[in-house]
Protein backbone atom coordinates (compact mmCIF):
# COMPACT_ATOMS: atom_id res chain seq x y z
CA UNK A 1 0.00 0.00 0.00
CA UNK A 2 1.29 3.40 -1.30
CA UNK A 3 2.11 6.56 0.99
CA UNK A 4 -1.16 7.98 1.56
CA UNK A 5 -3.74 5.43 0.51
CA UNK A 6 -6.17 4.11 3.00
CA UNK A 7 -6.52 0.62 4.40
CA UNK A 8 -8.23 -1.87 2.85
CA UNK A 9 -12.06 -1.82 4.72
CA UNK A 10 -14.85 -4.45 5.03
CA UNK A 11 -16.28 -2.72 2.24
CA UNK A 12 -13.55 -2.71 0.12
CA UNK A 13 -13.27 -6.10 0.33
CA UNK A 14 -16.98 -6.35 -0.16
CA UNK A 15 -17.02 -4.54 -3.55
CA UNK A 16 -14.33 -6.67 -4.74
CA UNK A 17 -16.23 -9.92 -3.92
CA UNK A 18 -19.50 -8.36 -5.02
CA UNK A 19 -21.05 -9.69 -1.55
CA UNK A 20 -22.51 -7.85 1.49
CA UNK A 21 -20.50 -6.40 4.14
CA UNK A 22 -21.81 -8.93 6.46
CA UNK A 23 -20.97 -11.83 4.03
CA UNK A 24 -17.23 -10.49 4.53
CA UNK A 25 -17.50 -10.35 8.33
CA UNK A 26 -18.74 -14.12 8.70
CA UNK A 27 -15.93 -15.34 6.62
CA UNK A 28 -13.43 -13.44 8.64
CA UNK A 29 -15.02 -14.92 11.62
CA UNK A 30 -15.23 -18.47 10.59
CA UNK A 31 -18.99 -18.42 9.76
CA UNK A 32 -21.35 -20.24 7.72
CA UNK A 33 -21.52 -19.18 4.36
CA UNK A 34 -22.09 -20.02 0.22
CA UNK A 35 -18.81 -21.95 -0.35
CA UNK A 36 -19.29 -19.94 -3.53
CA UNK A 37 -19.01 -16.36 -1.56
CA UNK A 38 -16.33 -17.72 0.72
CA UNK A 39 -14.20 -18.06 -2.27
CA UNK A 40 -15.05 -14.88 -3.75
CA UNK A 41 -14.21 -12.93 -0.31
CA UNK A 42 -10.69 -14.91 -0.04
CA UNK A 43 -9.77 -13.94 -3.23
CA UNK A 44 -10.78 -10.55 -2.58
CA UNK A 45 -8.82 -10.13 0.40
CA UNK A 46 -5.91 -11.48 -1.13
CA UNK A 47 -6.09 -9.06 -3.77
CA UNK A 48 -7.00 -5.68 -2.04
CA UNK A 49 -4.64 -6.88 0.84
CA UNK A 50 -6.78 -6.39 3.99
CA UNK A 51 -5.64 -7.16 7.07
CA UNK A 52 -7.85 -8.19 10.06
CA UNK A 53 -8.51 -5.42 12.65
CA UNK A 54 -7.84 -7.88 15.01
CA UNK A 55 -9.95 -5.65 18.07
CA UNK A 56 -12.85 -5.40 16.11
CA UNK A 57 -12.53 -9.41 15.65
CA UNK A 58 -12.32 -9.75 19.41
CA UNK A 59 -15.66 -8.14 19.69
CA UNK A 60 -17.83 -10.63 17.34
CA UNK A 61 -15.54 -13.81 18.13
CA UNK A 62 -14.83 -12.82 22.29
CA UNK A 63 -11.14 -14.26 21.51
CA UNK A 64 -8.17 -12.42 21.73
CA UNK A 65 -5.82 -15.15 20.23
CA UNK A 66 -3.41 -15.00 22.81
CA UNK A 67 -2.52 -17.75 24.63
CA UNK A 68 -0.70 -17.53 28.23
CA UNK A 69 2.21 -20.00 29.52
CA UNK A 70 2.78 -18.72 33.24
CA UNK A 71 5.78 -20.00 34.98
CA UNK A 72 5.63 -19.21 38.60
CA UNK A 73 9.89 -18.48 38.61
CA UNK A 74 11.96 -15.88 38.50
CA UNK A 75 13.56 -14.53 35.35
CA UNK A 76 17.10 -15.84 36.78
CA UNK A 77 15.32 -19.51 37.15
CA UNK A 78 13.75 -19.41 33.46
CA UNK A 79 16.37 -17.89 31.91
CA UNK A 80 18.93 -19.82 33.25
CA UNK A 81 20.63 -23.14 31.63
CA UNK A 82 18.04 -25.09 32.75
CA UNK A 83 16.98 -26.80 29.40
CA UNK A 84 13.13 -27.62 30.73
CA UNK A 85 11.95 -23.83 30.32
CA UNK A 86 13.27 -23.39 26.66
CA UNK A 87 12.14 -26.72 25.44
CA UNK A 88 8.60 -26.70 26.65
CA UNK A 89 8.29 -23.50 25.47
CA UNK A 90 9.61 -24.74 22.02
CA UNK A 91 6.51 -27.11 22.18
CA UNK A 92 4.17 -25.22 23.38
CA UNK A 93 5.05 -22.48 20.64
CA UNK A 94 4.99 -25.23 17.75
CA UNK A 95 1.52 -26.46 18.85
CA UNK A 96 -0.04 -22.90 18.45
CA UNK A 97 2.37 -21.88 15.44
CA UNK A 98 0.02 -25.21 14.34
CA UNK A 99 -3.10 -23.43 15.53
CA UNK A 100 -2.39 -19.98 14.05
CA UNK A 101 -2.44 -18.85 18.09
CA UNK A 102 0.26 -16.37 19.76
CA UNK A 103 1.81 -17.43 22.63
CA UNK A 104 2.30 -14.92 25.79
CA UNK A 105 4.76 -15.68 28.38
CA UNK A 106 4.26 -14.86 31.56
CA UNK A 107 6.33 -14.93 34.86
CA UNK A 108 4.88 -15.53 38.45
CA UNK A 109 8.01 -15.19 40.69
CA UNK A 110 6.26 -12.59 42.97
CA UNK A 111 3.11 -12.08 44.68
CA UNK A 112 2.76 -8.50 42.81
CA UNK A 113 2.83 -10.49 39.44
CA UNK A 114 1.19 -13.11 40.06
CA UNK A 115 -1.91 -10.73 40.92
CA UNK A 116 -0.94 -8.79 38.14
CA UNK A 117 -1.49 -12.17 35.23
CA UNK A 118 -4.72 -12.96 37.91
CA UNK A 119 -6.22 -9.79 36.82
CA UNK A 120 -5.00 -9.77 33.21
CA UNK A 121 -6.45 -13.14 32.90
CA UNK A 122 -9.68 -12.52 34.47
CA UNK A 123 -10.23 -9.54 32.50
CA UNK A 124 -10.37 -11.73 29.22
CA UNK A 125 -7.09 -10.10 27.91
CA UNK A 126 -5.98 -14.22 27.43
CA UNK A 127 -8.04 -17.16 25.56
CA UNK A 128 -6.60 -19.03 28.61
CA UNK A 129 -3.93 -20.10 30.47
CA UNK A 130 -0.98 -22.95 30.90
CA UNK A 131 0.65 -23.57 34.17
CA UNK A 132 4.32 -25.14 34.55
CA UNK A 133 6.82 -25.57 36.99
CA UNK A 134 4.20 -24.94 40.09
CA UNK A 135 5.00 -24.86 43.90
CA UNK A 136 3.48 -26.10 46.56
CA UNK A 137 -0.64 -25.37 46.32
CA UNK A 138 -0.29 -21.90 44.21
CA UNK A 139 -2.97 -19.79 44.91
CA UNK A 140 -2.50 -18.72 40.64
CA UNK A 141 -4.10 -22.00 39.96
CA UNK A 142 -6.93 -21.81 42.21
CA UNK A 143 -7.98 -18.11 41.52
CA UNK A 144 -7.68 -18.85 37.59
CA UNK A 145 -9.98 -22.25 37.83
CA UNK A 146 -12.49 -20.33 40.05
CA UNK A 147 -12.81 -17.77 37.56
CA UNK A 148 -14.07 -19.45 34.58
CA UNK A 149 -11.02 -19.35 32.06
CA UNK A 150 -9.67 -22.37 30.60
CA UNK A 151 -6.81 -23.93 32.59
CA UNK A 152 -4.26 -26.40 31.88
CA UNK A 153 -1.23 -27.66 34.35
CA UNK A 154 2.02 -29.24 34.22
CA UNK A 155 1.88 -31.97 36.43
CA UNK A 156 -1.15 -32.69 38.93
CA UNK A 157 -1.91 -29.17 40.65
CA UNK A 158 -1.73 -29.69 44.73
CA UNK A 159 -4.22 -28.88 46.88
CA UNK A 160 -8.40 -29.32 45.81
CA UNK A 161 -8.28 -27.46 42.43
CA UNK A 162 -9.11 -29.73 39.50
CA UNK A 163 -7.06 -28.75 36.52
CA UNK A 164 -6.64 -30.66 33.61
CA UNK A 165 -2.70 -32.00 33.59
CA UNK A 166 -0.08 -32.91 31.33
CA UNK A 167 2.94 -34.49 33.17
CA UNK A 168 5.56 -37.30 32.99
CA UNK A 169 5.44 -41.06 34.72
CA UNK A 170 8.32 -39.06 37.15
CA UNK A 171 8.22 -41.77 39.71
CA UNK A 172 8.43 -44.84 37.49
CA UNK A 173 11.34 -42.88 35.73
CA UNK A 174 12.97 -42.43 38.99
CA UNK A 175 12.09 -46.22 39.80
CA UNK A 176 13.69 -48.04 36.67
CA UNK A 177 17.01 -45.42 37.56
CA UNK A 178 17.75 -46.83 40.95
CA UNK A 179 16.68 -50.66 40.21
CA UNK A 180 19.22 -50.13 37.38
CA UNK A 181 21.54 -48.90 39.66
CA UNK A 182 20.82 -52.09 41.89
CA UNK A 183 21.38 -54.19 38.74
CA UNK A 184 24.10 -53.16 38.49
CA UNK A 185 25.89 -54.23 41.87
CA UNK A 186 25.32 -50.78 43.92
CA UNK A 187 24.24 -51.35 47.58
CA UNK A 188 24.76 -47.98 49.16
CA UNK A 189 22.83 -45.60 46.96
CA UNK A 190 22.05 -42.01 47.54
CA UNK A 191 19.54 -39.42 45.93
CA UNK A 192 19.66 -35.67 45.97
CA UNK A 193 15.99 -34.36 45.53
CA UNK A 194 14.39 -31.94 43.65
CA UNK A 195 12.35 -29.40 45.71
CA UNK A 196 8.97 -31.27 47.72
CA UNK A 197 7.09 -28.37 47.09
CA UNK A 198 6.80 -29.69 43.17
CA UNK A 199 5.13 -32.67 42.02
CA UNK A 200 8.03 -33.58 40.07
CA UNK A 201 10.54 -33.19 43.14
CA UNK A 202 8.15 -35.44 45.42
CA UNK A 203 7.69 -38.09 42.85
CA UNK A 204 11.31 -38.63 41.67
CA UNK A 205 11.29 -39.18 45.70
CA UNK A 206 8.74 -41.71 45.83
CA UNK A 207 10.08 -43.56 43.23
CA UNK A 208 13.61 -43.68 44.44
CA UNK A 209 12.12 -45.08 48.00
CA UNK A 210 9.76 -47.51 45.84
CA UNK A 211 12.95 -49.10 44.10
CA UNK A 212 15.26 -49.07 47.61
CA UNK A 213 12.43 -50.27 49.28
CA UNK A 214 13.90 -52.82 52.22
CA UNK A 215 17.07 -53.55 50.74
CA UNK A 216 19.01 -50.59 52.72
CA UNK A 217 17.95 -46.92 54.56
CA UNK A 218 17.45 -44.20 51.86
CA UNK A 219 19.78 -42.03 51.90
CA UNK A 220 18.42 -38.28 51.56
CA UNK A 221 19.97 -35.06 50.39
CA UNK A 222 17.90 -31.85 49.53
CA UNK A 223 18.49 -30.04 46.42
CA UNK A 224 16.23 -27.77 43.98
CA UNK A 225 16.96 -29.03 40.39
CA UNK A 226 19.57 -26.29 40.06
CA UNK A 227 23.61 -27.54 39.54
CA UNK A 228 24.77 -25.00 42.64
CA UNK A 229 22.54 -27.71 44.92
CA UNK A 230 23.66 -30.72 43.45
CA UNK A 231 27.04 -29.50 43.95
CA UNK A 232 26.08 -28.51 47.64
CA UNK A 233 24.28 -31.92 48.20
CA UNK A 234 26.87 -34.13 47.00
CA UNK A 235 29.45 -32.28 49.54
CA UNK A 236 27.19 -33.18 52.08
CA UNK A 237 26.54 -36.43 51.35
CA UNK A 238 30.24 -37.07 51.40
CA UNK A 239 31.13 -35.67 54.46
CA UNK A 240 27.72 -37.73 56.28
CA UNK A 241 27.50 -40.84 53.97
CA UNK A 242 31.27 -41.65 53.17
CA UNK A 243 29.80 -45.07 52.34
CA UNK A 244 27.91 -44.75 49.34
CA UNK A 245 28.17 -45.98 45.94
CA UNK A 246 25.86 -44.18 43.63
CA UNK A 247 23.62 -41.40 43.41
CA UNK A 248 20.48 -41.28 42.16
CA UNK A 249 20.05 -37.09 41.43
CA UNK A 250 16.41 -36.05 40.22
CA UNK A 251 17.52 -33.73 37.50
CA UNK A 252 20.64 -33.48 35.05
CA UNK A 253 22.28 -30.35 36.64
CA UNK A 254 21.97 -31.35 39.81
CA UNK A 255 23.72 -34.60 38.49
CA UNK A 256 26.27 -32.38 37.05
CA UNK A 257 27.21 -30.61 40.21
CA UNK A 258 27.11 -33.53 41.73
CA UNK A 259 30.03 -34.78 39.43
CA UNK A 260 32.14 -31.91 39.72
CA UNK A 261 32.54 -32.37 43.29
CA UNK A 262 32.76 -36.07 43.42
CA UNK A 263 35.95 -35.92 40.83
CA UNK A 264 37.12 -33.21 42.98
CA UNK A 265 37.33 -35.34 45.79
CA UNK A 266 39.24 -37.86 43.52
CA UNK A 267 36.57 -40.36 42.92
CA UNK A 268 36.08 -42.08 39.95
CA UNK A 269 32.62 -42.52 38.18
CA UNK A 270 31.33 -44.99 37.49
CA UNK A 271 34.23 -47.11 38.89
CA UNK A 272 33.91 -45.71 42.66
CA UNK A 273 30.26 -43.95 42.52
CA UNK A 274 27.89 -44.75 39.51
CA UNK A 275 25.79 -41.78 39.05
CA UNK A 276 22.32 -40.82 37.16
CA UNK A 277 20.28 -38.12 36.46
CA UNK A 278 17.18 -37.07 35.19
CA UNK A 279 15.70 -35.34 32.74
CA UNK A 280 18.03 -35.93 29.36
CA UNK A 281 19.12 -32.62 28.54
CA UNK A 282 22.02 -31.83 25.80
CA UNK A 283 24.82 -31.86 28.57
CA UNK A 284 23.89 -34.88 30.04
CA UNK A 285 25.89 -36.49 26.54
CA UNK A 286 29.13 -34.53 27.03
CA UNK A 287 30.02 -34.95 30.45
CA UNK A 288 32.56 -36.85 31.28
CA UNK A 289 31.59 -39.64 31.26
CA UNK A 290 28.46 -38.81 30.01
CA UNK A 291 25.35 -39.14 31.96
CA UNK A 292 23.04 -41.97 32.17
CA UNK A 293 19.63 -40.04 32.89
CA UNK A 294 15.90 -40.68 32.91
CA UNK A 295 14.55 -39.04 29.68
CA UNK A 296 11.33 -37.14 29.41
CA UNK A 297 9.59 -35.63 26.48
CA UNK A 298 9.71 -32.35 27.58
CA UNK A 299 8.59 -30.84 23.93
CA UNK A 300 6.01 -33.03 24.02
CA UNK A 301 4.81 -31.81 27.61
CA UNK A 302 4.65 -28.51 25.58
CA UNK A 303 2.98 -29.54 22.76
CA UNK A 304 0.19 -31.37 25.03
CA UNK A 305 -0.58 -28.87 27.33
CA UNK A 306 -1.01 -26.31 24.45
CA UNK A 307 -3.60 -29.01 22.50
CA UNK A 308 -5.23 -29.77 25.69
CA UNK A 309 -6.05 -25.99 26.50
CA UNK A 310 -7.28 -24.90 22.60
CA UNK A 311 -9.71 -28.23 22.98
CA UNK A 312 -10.34 -26.43 26.25
CA UNK A 313 -11.32 -22.82 24.81
CA UNK A 314 -12.83 -24.81 21.85
CA UNK A 315 -15.68 -26.37 24.31
CA UNK A 316 -14.09 -29.46 23.59
CA UNK A 317 -13.69 -32.52 26.03
CA UNK A 318 -10.42 -32.90 27.21
CA UNK A 319 -8.72 -36.07 29.38
CA UNK A 320 -8.15 -34.75 32.61
CA UNK A 321 -4.62 -36.60 33.23
CA UNK A 322 -1.84 -37.13 30.35
CA UNK A 323 1.04 -39.16 31.94
CA UNK A 324 3.50 -38.88 29.38
CA UNK A 325 6.61 -42.07 29.36
CA UNK A 326 9.85 -41.60 31.07
CA UNK A 327 12.78 -43.89 29.58
CA UNK A 328 16.11 -45.20 31.17
CA UNK A 329 19.00 -43.81 29.08
CA UNK A 330 22.21 -45.41 30.09
CA UNK A 331 25.66 -44.06 29.36
CA UNK A 332 29.08 -44.53 31.05
CA UNK A 333 28.01 -42.82 34.43
CA UNK A 334 26.98 -45.96 35.55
Amino acid sequence: MARGDRRPTLETVAARAGVSRATVSRVINDQPVAPSSRRAVERAIAEVGYVPNQAARSLVTHRTGLIALVLPESSTRVFSDDQFFPRLIQGVSQELDDEDEQLVLMLAGSEASRDRIERSAVAGRVDGVMLASLHGTDPLSAALAKSGIPVVSNERVLGPVEVPSVGVDNRGGARAAVEHLIASGRRRIATITGPQDMIAGMDRLDGYLDAVGGSQEPVVAAGDFTRASGEAAMKRLLDEEPGIDAVFAASDLMAEGALHVLRQNGFRVPDDVALVGFDDITRARYTEPPLTTVSQPIDGIGRHLAAQLLRLIAGEPVEPVITLTAELVVREST
